[in-house]
């Protein structure tokens, strides 16, 4: 088992959670909490969490006007700067509340164990969506060789967790921002993963933050559309397709095919046949014939 920095993050992870008005008289020099100037600290280029709450920060920032930074950041000494190892959002709070200094934690660690620290911090902290805990976990395996068994040690989680989060990196990219953004739970994701077509996907994803629908509704939702997309599958037009067809003629319809998807933003099948083609626009509710009229129309003015 990958042993990273074993009890050193335990032990850091433990200190970044006290309350400072416990330990903030404790000398820097021992490691211990002390008060930087705001303007001296900085992001790591690095941090897991991309999506942050804009209400969840003034509703901190107003508590930190109150009370004060209770939990210290985690800061690594970078030069004239101190580089943030864990407590970004406490840090973009503390900003929003125009505190002219927080209380840190000072320590010396390698670019690859802050990554690490990092990750497993915020993992821990338990506020990440779906896709960002799956991206941390991604991170772990491919830059620091972990296992599921050996994540699911370190943030106190079962294996089939960890296998279950990495599943929703399968989704959609288009999907997996939506996510990342918060608006798909990882219950609602989690049924969007038996779609396999990604435009499909895309539309019941849009379907569900729209309609604010319920898991048990966007299961309803996902059936439907795997039905009628079965039903447009099984319809006889690959008969019409001569065998003789050229593969480069072949390539040309696909790459035609990408060309119209990217106009209209839904999937398009070319059909050639012997005397006639066929192209086959596909929609999936009465919304979405209607943009892709609209759409047609602009194209055809």
């Amino acid at each position: 088992m990958k042993a990273g920095l074993g009890r050193g993050l335990n032990a850091l992870l433990d200190a970044s959670r006290q309350d400072d008005t416990n330990i903030i008289q404790q000398p820097s020099s021992s490691g211990g909490v002390m008060m930087v100037d705001i303007r001296k600290i900085e992001p790591t280029k690095d941090q897991p969490r991309k999506y942050f709450d804009e209400a969840a920060l003034e509703e901190l920032a107003a508590s930190m006007k109150e009370y004060g930074v209770i939990s210290p950041l985690v800061v690594k000494e970078n030069g004239k700067v101190y580089t943030i190892i864990a407590g970004e959002r406490r840090y973009r709070a503390a900003r929003i509340a125009k505190l002219p200094e927080v209380p840190v934690i000072v320590k010396d660690y390698s670019d690859g164990d802050i990554l690490q620290v990092a990750l497993i911090e915020n993992i821990q902290r338990q506020d990440l969506t779906s896709i960002e805990e799956a991206v941390c976990y991604k991170r772990l395996m491919d830059d620091f060789f972990f296992s599921a068994d050996d994540i699911a040690t370190k943030v106190g989680k079962s294996k089939h967790a960890i296998i279950s989060a990495l599943h929703l990196l399968e989704l959609d990219v288009r999907v997996q921002v939506l996510a990342g953004e918060g608006k798909l739970s990882t219950s609602h994701a989690k049924v969007l993963l038996q779609v396999e077509d990604g435009d499909l996907q895309l539309y019941c994803a849009e379907k569900i933050v729209e309609e604010g629908l319920s898991v048990r509704g966007t299961e309803s939702l996902v059936t439907a559309a795997l039905k009628e997309a079965s039903k447009l599958e099984k319809e006889p037009y690959e008969a019409e397709t001569p065998d003789d067809v050229p593969e480069e003629v072949l390539r040309a319809y696909r790459r035609a095919e990408d060309d119209l998807k990217q106009v209209l933003g839904s999937k398009v099948n070319i059909r050639p046949g012997k005397k006639k083609g066929r192209i086959e626009i596909e929609y999936y509710s009465p919304d979405e014939l209607e943009r892709l009229l609209q759409v047609l129309g602009r194209a055809g003015s």
